[in-house]
């Protein structure tokens, strides 16, 4: 299992199935592109572009117009290359998922395949409502919640919103597919059991009260944002039911009709990052005894391959950047865990209509703005250890991430 450096043995079985879905669109004019969703912890750029190149020599669509977002449920399979200074995996894990990373690609081509051959006419339109339970983790320390709650005194920026976009039978009229997001950490639960979290509930919920839909999730930008209150199954079921209430007000209330033409763009950035570790480092990691021992020494073997192998280049990072034009929706696609703050911020500068969305292409590492990275802590800071990454960010990814967004809407025609 991934996403806590404190479990210590596998999954004991599957308390809710996880799922990869795919949403295949296509324009009057023939552009078509398709989003895949996975409940999974996390993502790496290997595995989706081998399964984009795959689509792309069977449907010849551009790169960019093949998007993949996970949930980041942390009840899901560790995959290979992912957060690889969460522990040092035994050999016989180092072999399944290898052989599950195999399977997992097969199935997405195999998602993206069925949604591209079965287009049919339909219409597309988007709403959005609200939901409550995500709370700024930063700011607000878990017991307190409830009271600062019940007083209106929570601290710190959140996203409550939750975007739908609504998939019709052109002939019929009947719901056909529902796709819903929410700037949240999809971690109510920490079991040894498969589990979607509430983003899987909410999915789930979804499809029992719309018959015959199939509903999917993507992250928005909640890499500091933790559901509450949060821990058992029940509380996980509680979430995803909010949030279908969220979808099912927004649904109920006129929605915004999807026309026109669709289009795309990807482009790296180059980030970097603050120092490599010392050799110094490397050794008191592997031998210091502390609480984290296990992540500590996975990051300083990890970190001692990179620096054999690769050098002073460890110390960049192309950051991908996707962006897609839905007639006057538009979507921009994050890598990493991303704040907050960047999907804020994104919306209130945008002109037209726009959705952010985190943990998309690549999820190597947290997406601090520069207040987070200045503050420092977990999400700022030490969070590049899981992920073995050499250091913090450097100062200034805030805007090259803002600035290239930007570029990208205005080169797809977004206004």
């Amino acid at each position: 299992m991934t996403g806590y450096a404190s479990r210590d043995h596998p999954a004991e079985g599957t308390s809710q199935d996880l799922w990869v879905k795919a949403l295949a669109i296509s324009d009057p004019a023939g552009n078509r592109a398709v989003l895949l969703t996975l409940d999974l912890c996390g993502v790496t750029r290997e595995i989706s572009d081998l399964v984009a190149a795959e689509i792309m020599r069977r449907y010849r669509l551009p790169r960019s117009a093949v998007m993949t977002n996970v949930s980041h449920t942390h009840c899901s399979p560790w995959l290979e290359g992912s957060i690889a200074g969460l522990r040092i995996f035994p050999p016989e894990g180092v072999k399944k998922a290898a052989l599950y990373r195999v399977e997992l690609e097969r199935k997405m081509i195999g998602a993206a395949a069925s949604a591209l051959d079965s287009l049919a006419p339909a219409t597309l339109a988007w709403g959005e409502d609200e939901a409550t339970f995500g709370i700024n983790r930063r700011e607000n320390a878990e017991k307190d919640v409830p009271a600062r709650r019940a007083a209106g005194t929570l601290k710190g920026p959140s996203d409550p919103r939750v975007p739908v976009l609504a998939i019709h039978d052109a002939a019929t009229g009947v719901l056909r597919g529902l796709l819903l997001s929410y700037a949240c950490h999809n971690t109510t639960l920490s079991i040894y059991q498969w589990h979607g979290d509430y983003a899987g509930s909410a999915q789930a919920e979804l499809e029992r009260r719309h018959s015959g839909a199939t509903v999917m999730f993507t992250s928005g930008c909640g890499a500091d944002i933790n559901p509450n209150p949060r821990g058992t199954v029940a509380l996980a079921e509680q979430h995803g039911r909010a949030l279908a209430d969220a979808a099912d007000r927004a649904l109920a209330r006129p929605l915004n009709r999807i026309e026109g033409r669709f289009a795309s763009a990807l482009e790296d950035i180059t980030l970097s990052f603050t120092r490599q570790p010392t050799s110094a480092e490397l050794r008191e990691a592997m031998e210091k005894e502390q609480p984290s021992k296990a992540m500590h020494q996975a990051w300083s073997a990890s970190l001692t391959e990179q620096l054999r192998t690769k050098g002073d280049a460890i110390l960049s990072y192309a950051y991908p950047i996707q962006v897609w034009k839905l007639g006057a929706l538009s979507w921009a696609a994050l890598g990493g865990e991303v704040v907050v703050d960047y999907g804020l911020r994104l919306r209130s500068e945008h002109p037209g209509n726009l959705w952010v969305f985190g943990y998309s292409t690549d999820v190597m590492a947290y997406i601090p703005n520069e207040r987070v990275l200045r503050e420092g802590r977990y999400e700022g800071a030490t969070s590049m250890v899981p992920y073995a990454k050499p250091s913090p960010w450097n100062v200034g990814l805030e805007e090259k991430i803002t600035a290239k967004t930007h570029e990208l809407l205005r080169q797809t025609g977004a206004k």
